[in-house]
């Protein structure tokens, strides 16, 4: 089985609640965000280019997504987190590194409280206290889910979906 297979069946494992899956859409991007503007600083400046940590964990997660994920939706997940980052950076431009860190901590831990909150509806725990990796797999899973409502990949949509279920919506009274 195709690595970005057997990662994304076994996160969906976690989310088959329609309500949790629509929290990470909010979510995650929360937590990305937050933790490029928790890494934004410092910056060190390496042949004409500005790096800071943010773009340190970028490279690296952008590596394992090429290699895990192939072209289309590791360069689309790409695509999302280093816009995320990007994002972080300018919203860091001429601010204070308290106040960077105090809404980078305040939007990382809003997009968990999100996160926490769809894995109430789905009566699971996040997929990442079982396996680390969830932590980058959450990315793939909301750029994958976005690729398949519009067409993509239906084999792929159909494999996860064969190894983890359908989606539904769980009945809260039981």
């Amino acid at each position: 089985m195709h690595p970005a297979a057997q990662l994304l069946s076994q996160y969906a494992l976690y989310h088959r609640d329609q309500r949790n899956i629509a929290t990470h859409f909010v979510g995650v991007p929360l937590i990305v965000l937050g933790l490029g503007l928790l890494l934004a600083q410092p910056t060190v400046v390496l042949a004409g280019w500005a790096w800071t940590p943010a773009w340190g964990v970028f490279a690296v997660a952008a590596l394992w997504y090429l290699l895990r994920a192939g072209w289309v939706l590791g360069g689309a997940t790409m695509l999302l987190v280093g816009s995320l980052v990007c994002l972080s950076h300018q919203l860091t431009q001429g601010q204070a590194t308290e106040d960077v860190l105090s809404w980078g901590a305040m939007v990382f831990a809003g997009g968990w409280v999100i996160q926490f909150v769809g894995h109430w509806y789905e009566g699971k725990k996040p997929a990442f206290m079982d396996d680390l990796s969830g932590l980058l797999v959450g990315p793939m899973f909301i750029t994958a889910e976005a690729l398949f409502a519009r067409g993509w990949n239906p084999a792929l949509s159909a494999e996860i979906e064969r190894q983890a279920g359908p989606t539904f919506l769980r009945d809260m009274a039981i």
